[in-house]
């Protein structure tokens, strides 16, 4: 059984029939800090404010840890980053995809804080994925990490919400700093990328004809430089035939190019087909 001790043995120096406000106040001047009441003197007449006390608990400045979706389709690449990546105690690892189609339910599932994408993938591009998850993922940083980095491809991607590219053989050093950089606000660009960036701004390269596509012509790019035939790519979309000749003249006045090899062409370029795909150029 506890044994029931009064209040009075409780607290030293206090007064034996009321225990009160100003005997805990005078207990607080014996312990030069004056207005403030020690721990120990607190009763049911008593209100504190943890701010009152000199020995309040600091609270942690430091970064959140960030959390980080990959999307990469080379497996060994993929697991090396998250290799690389476990082991450092500012990020955690909630996701990984090497497909396309997966890896934009994966983001708007998990809504990371980071997400490390490659330029071309199967199923969707890069470009493809940033323009469906990046209206509903405002607060997701991207950094992509790509073996490719044409001025097109580089444009499209800048234009769709990510905020750094890093070439692949930079080298992990140049991903480790771009991460770092793009996961706190930044913006970071490779070597290789910063000095293509230069060139086209001191040539004043003209803007792609991408942006001037509708999602559907883009669409039907995409078909097209996969070698899909008319009306495979009417079934496909579900919409006639005629339909789709009328988009493919209409994608391939605004890029000015007249024929499939150039548009397949363009595709690659632009990343929104992998070089792997099943393409005659």
């Amino acid at each position: 059984m506890v044994e029931q001790r009064p209040f009075k043995s409780l607290v030293p120096g206090s007064n034996p029939g009321r225990p009160t406000i100003s005997n805990s106040l005078r207990l607080a001047r014996l312990h030069k800090h004056p207005g403030c009441v020690p721990p120990y003197a607190c009763s049911s007449l008593v209100t504190v404010t943890p701010r009152a006390f000199p020995f309040s608990q600091t609270v942690s400045t430091s970064n959140p840890v960030k959390r980080i979706v990959i999307v990469e389709d080379q497996t060994a690449i993929r697991e090396m980053l998250a290799e690389i990546l476990r082991i450092d105690p500012s990020y955690k690892i909630v996701g990984e995809s090497g497909d396309g189609q997966e890896a934009c339910t994966l983001c708007l599932e998990l809504k990371p804080d980071v997400l490390v994408l490659d330029a071309r993938l199967p199923g969707l591009s890069g470009v493809d994925i940033l323009r469906r998850v990046s209206k509903q993922l405002k607060n997701t940083r991207v950094l992509v990490f790509s073996g490719y980095e044409s001025p097109a491809l580089v444009r499209e991607m800048l234009e769709t919400g990510a905020h750094g590219f890093v070439e692949k053989t930079a080298g992990l050093g140049e991903f480790k700093k771009g991460l770092e950089t793009v996961a706190n606000g930044g913006s970071y660009f490779g070597p290789g990328v910063a000095a293509l960036l230069r060139n086209v701004v001191a040539n004043n390269s003209p803007a792609s004809g991408i942006d001037l596509l509708t999602d559907r012509e883009r669409e039907i790019l995409k078909l097209v430089a996969e070698s899909h035939s008319t009306k495979e790519i009417a079934q496909k979309l579900g919409i006639s035939v005629k339909t789709v000749d009328n988009h493919r003249t209409n994608l391939m006045r605004k890029l000015n190019l007249h024929d499939v090899a150039s548009l397949t062409r363009y595709a690659l370029e632009i990343g929104l087909i992998d070089h792997r795909s099943n393409v005659r150029v």
